[in-house]
């Protein structure tokens, strides 16, 4: 493994979006939201996700410039259309526009249709804390997770997101799928030739399924699923995991009319690859509508606070609360670089010898 400084990586992926006609402006949004992964540790949704909008840009099923209909505008709401064009940038919009509505309503929401993956939940949570707001957002993927007591994959891996300032060194952000782990991780383990966990992904009989190359391609077939949180079964769980899930489709669906579960896949009615219309729902809160934003903060810290000082369990040295791992991975990452190991770097040096550019060097 090799680790590349922080700001020429982010400096390569802003060259790549703009090589493939991503505007520079936009191009500069679609990096830091990519580095920003990288910075928390999160290795599945930084550098290691840059190949894959690279070739659906190059096959023609997402758009390098962003070009966002508003279909509805009332008060504190919106309903865009992004015209499958850079997630990154309609989610960064998105969210700037509820953080806006909720300066002057107390909430703002911006529900959003014909997407396409915009990186990191926590990225726009993040926006919000920064504004001094609460930030919650969702998106729907394409079809990959079982319902409880089935398994076809049917919805997506369906993150919730959601963060709050505090008076900490860092905010509380929970950022999470809702399915056990998220198909990005598999991406990851297959650059990593690591085996899936059993209890990952079961396949069409309900077996475990833990062949990480197979899976993955399985998971494009339909022909495996990863599982809800809690699993398969509703003594452990899985239906609380299936419902958030659900939950999530719907809010990313049925507001703003959108496409949904199958409608997902990323396939025309020929089975020929297509845009994969994915919504998104952005909500911000106005801490001031409801207190002064000190005490709300002091709040907040306090209860990280008791649940980082309880007891501990016997053998474990310490409890985090969300955001605060994230927060020491990126002093982490900032001193000593994001760390690339040799199947990522192959997708880089491609990426590097098809573009012409001569940024990194290995």
């Amino acid at each position: 493994m090799k680790r590349l400084p922080v700001q020429i990586l982010k400096d390569f992926m802003q060259e790549v979006f703009t090589r493939i006609g991503v505007p520079p402006e936009e191009a500069s949004i679609c990096s830091d939201i990519l580095i920003a992964s990288d910075l928390r540790g999160i290795e599945s949704h930084g550098i290691g996700r840059l190949k894959m909008y690279y070739d659906r840009i190059k096959a023609g099923i997402q758009s390098p410039l962003t070009r966002i209909d508003v279909i509805r505008d009332k008060h504190a709401t919106a309903v865009w259309d992004g015209n499958h064009g850079m997630g990154h940038v309609i989610g960064f919009r998105a969210m700037e526009t509820a953080i806006q509505k909720a300066g002057q309503y107390g909430l703002g929401a911006v529900a959003v249709r014909n997407s396409t993956h915009f990186g990191i939940c926590g990225y726009y949570a993040q926006m919000a804390c920064d504004a001094e707001m609460i930030g919650l957002n969702f998106t729907n993927a394409r079809p990959s997770v079982c319902p409880t007591h089935g398994v076809e994959p049917l919805l997506g891996t369906n993150p919730i997101c959601f963060g709050a300032p505090t008076d900490l060194d860092f905010p509380f952000i929970y950022d999470a799928a809702t399915s056990i782990s998220q198909r990005g991780k598999i991406e990851q383990y297959a650059r990593e030739e690591k085996p899936t966990p059993a209890g990952w992904a079961i396949d069409l009989d309900g077996n475990p399924h833990t062949d990480t190359n197979r899976l993955l391609v399985d998971l494009v077939k339909q022909t495996a699923s990863l599982l809800p949180i809690g699993g398969t079964d509703e003594l452990s769980g899985s239906h609380k995991g299936y419902g958030l899930s659900t939950l999530v489709e719907i809010l990313c669906s049925a507001l703003q009319q959108g496409s949904f579960l199958n409608q997902l896949l990323g396939q025309d009615s020929a089975g020929k690859a297509a845009p994969y219309k994915l919504g998104h729902f952005f909500l911000a809160i106005n801490i001031d509508f409801f207190t002064d934003i000190a005490s709300f903060k002091h709040t907040c810290g306090a209860i990280c606070h008791e649940l980082q000082n309880s007891r501990l369990m016997p053998g474990c040295e310490r409890i985090w609360v969300a955001g605060e791992k994230e927060y020491e991975k990126q002093l982490e990452v900032q001193r000593l670089g994001v760390p690339v190991i040799p199947n990522l770097q192959k997708d880089i040096e491609t990426m590097q010898n098809e573009l012409g550019i001569d940024l990194l060097r290995f």
